[in-house]
């Protein structure tokens, strides 16, 4: 009886360890099956610009491929809250950016929080957003001209945004704002679909991230009147910027970032902190973002965390100032 209750205990004990010991062995081996990334908007957005080239170098890094997952709906809410309820075993991870810690001053009823289920990643991309319009529908060339023909006409010019609550939407009334100009909103399922629209014709112009508008101004599809940003951009140096243009203190970037679940084990988190980094200094890496607008940020976990937070808060604000409410 008692060599067979030592036998017992023994066995309990090797299968505790073994049980302590396979979640280790588990992170270890990670990843061992292909990574879902969950973009919250449609293909051809800027999210998808970004996400793209992003996870074709990852897979190459981790030998495993990185599938660009597009849940769009709702300016990005849709595709967080899926990430959020996500299995967090390291095989999902979820690209989202500004539209996200706007979210929470305008949504009343989300499923998710930000701040709380999710793990922050890094801070992948930060492009200027740019001022577009369709020429055939406004005749304009400057950025003092588009405002002077939008005081003559109130309420009559509209523009094309993410959605509803989306940065494209708070950078257009916070440029009403600040000109004194009043324009209409008119929301689409993502960036993708508002820029078909602009080019289409069928809004007038819009505010959106350099990411996405960058090759369509180089076409000459739509035509940039200014950079919300401090400086101008060195992929269009004949683009003024806001303030240049006369609308000082008018500064947007439209931010992209990576976060896994709440619970995600924090080695896997390191393991793709660690590989994020290095494919953002990749120099064709490097070579895209420029492309884009972009630079490549040094911006990782904690302290990507700490910038979220304040994000939250600035962008919270905006909100409240412009009136926008959604749900």
């Amino acid at each position: 009886m008692k060599h067979s209750m030592i036998r017992a205990l023994s066995l309990a004990t090797a299968l505790g360890a073994c049980a302590a010991l396979a979640p280790t062995a588990a992170m270890a081996d990670w990843p061992d099956h292909p990574i879902n990334l969950i973009v919250p908007f449609p293909a051809g957005g800027g999210t998808d610009t970004f996400a793209r080239p992003l996870a074709q170098q990852l897979s190459m890094q981790l030998g495993q491929t990185v599938v660009v997952d597009n849940k769009g709906g709702a300016g990005g809410t849709v595709g967080a809250s899926v990430a959020a309820k996500a299995k967090p075993d390291g095989y999902t991870f979820f690209m989202g950016g500004a539209h996200h810690v706007v979210a929470p001053a305008l949504y009343k009823n989300l499923t998710y929080d930000i701040q709380k289920d999710f793990v922050p990643v890094a801070l992948l991309a930060q492009p200027p957003q740019v001022v577009v319009i369709n020429t055939s529908k406004l005749p304009v060339n400057t950025l003092q001209e588009l405002i002077e023909y939008a005081r003559k006409r109130p309420g009559e010019i509209n523009f094309g945004t993410a959605g509803k609550g989306s940065t494209h939407h708070l950078a257009g009334e916070m440029f009403a704002m600040q000109t004194g100009i009043k324009i209409v909103d008119v929301p689409y399922q993502g960036a993708g679909p508002m820029l078909s629209a602009l080019i289409g014709g069928q809004v007038d112009m819009a505010f959106d991230g350099l990411g996405s508008s960058a090759g369509h101004i180089r076409s000459g599809t739509i035509k940039p009147l200014a950079m919300a940003a401090a400086q101008r951009s060195p992929s269009f140096p004949d683009v003024p910027t806001a303030a240049e243009a006369g609308v000082p203190n008018y500064e947007v970037s439209t931010w992209y970032a990576m976060w896994a679940p709440a619970g995600t084990p924090q080695p896997i988190v390191d393991k793709m902190i660690a590989e994020v980094t290095k494919a953002l200094n990749n120099p064709k890496v490097k070579q895209t973002w420029a492309g884009n607008g972009s630079a490549t940020p040094d911006l990782t976990g904690a302290k990507f965390g700490e910038f979220v937070d304040s994000e939250v808060i600035r962008w919270g604000k905006v909100a409240k100032d412009s009136g926008v409410t959604l749900d």
